[in-house]
């Protein structure tokens, strides 16, 4: 998806801006690339730079309250100063590096609710700043990711939302400023124990450090409940995800939240269990509201199962981010 349109901060006849990229899906650690496309306008125009940021709808909690914002997770000069000149054409191209923990945001072709990414491109002439073109992309789970939320639908988990909470994970090494929460309705045999179940990664090169928050809203102990181990690719790949998770889930009903055996076995991972008030560093409580709604995709297998439809997709990503662009 393009937005065409001209940089209004600069003026009636100014360039024009369009960004085109060669694919919209890549993976954590993948790239981007494509072309920005100039047009000049009335008059010869000192640009002096483009970049492009990748940006993301982020959820920020702020006293006793919770709002969206955009957060920026990767940026990229893709030109230093030149001279477009009047009514010229010009194209730029670009690759930009997407971060090992950039957020998903589709599986098997289908996007996660709550979740829209986007490249904007920002054009700078005479000390304006227009952020004229905002395109949407996708990230991939990398197979190592995959293979660990695949083991939920097995479970019989059926997929909620997704969202990007603003702040860090205590104990982790995290690098963005955001982190994302995929959530999970648990199936009826740990419904009375285990309430909604959310993953995030923290992945980098070598591997993923994954964080599991299980709500404990009743029993002998209340409160969320917190897996957290690290893994490399090569050995989550080779790991039954659906029997870990499926005995840690078992050892919280049995034990409640100080429960500590039954942890992560294989791959040598690196586990700690045990009773939490949450795992992210200065934040704590549920999500302002429901999402943005879930639409089942009938017969969709793993997964897959409960993610919006692409075109759905599209649609929150221009209501989120079309305030931004004015």
């Amino acid at each position: 998806m393009v937005f065409k349109r001209m940089l209004g901060a600069l003026g009636v006849g100014a360039p024009s801006v369009d960004t085109v990229l060669a694919t919209s899906r890549t993976r954590p650690g993948g790239t981007l690339t494509g072309e920005v496309r100039l047009k000049g306008g009335d008059f010869d125009a000192e640009i002096e730079h483009i970049t492009l940021g990748l940006v993301a709808r982020v959820e920020v909690e702020y006293g006793d309250g919770e709002g969206a914002g955009i957060g920026e997770f990767a940026r990229a000069q893709v030109s230093g100063p030149f001279t477009l000149r009047k009514g010229e054409d010009r194209v730029i191209d670009f690759r930009i590096d997407v971060p090992w923990e950039a957020p998903i945001s589709e599986i098997a072709g289908r996007g996660l609710t709550g979740m829209a990414l986007g490249v904007r491109t920002e054009l700078a002439i005479a000390k304006a700043v227009d952020k004229g073109d905002l395109d949407a992309f996708a990230v991939e789970p990398l197979p190592s990711q995959l293979r660990i939320l695949d083991a939920f639908p097995q479970l019989g988990f059926q997929f909620k939302s997704a969202d990007l909470e603003a702040g860090h994970i205590h104990g982790s090494r995290q690098e963005l400023p955001f982190y994302q929460e995929i959530e999970f309705y648990p199936p009826p045999q740990y419904a009375g124990s285990v309430g909604e179940v959310e993953v995030t990664f923290v992945t980098n090169p070598g591997g993923l450090e994954v964080i599991l928050e299980a709500d404990k809203s009743s029993g002998r102990y209340s409160g969320d409940a917190v897996g957290r181990f690290t893994i490399s690719h090569d050995d989550a790949m080779r790991t039954d995800w659906a029997g870990e998770i499926g005995r840690w889930l078992s050892g919280l009903a049995q034990y409640g939240g100080g429960f500590q055996g039954g942890g992560f076995h294989g791959g040598g991972h690196e586990y700690h269990g045990g009773h939490h008030g949450g795992h992210h560093g200065g934040h704590h409580g549920g999500h302002g509201g429901p999402g943005l709604g879930m639409v089942a995709a009938a017969g969709a297998a793993g997964v897959v199962g409960g993610l919006v439809a692409g075109e759905i997709v599209e649609e929150v990503f221009e209501d989120v981010f079309e305030g931004d662009e004015e």
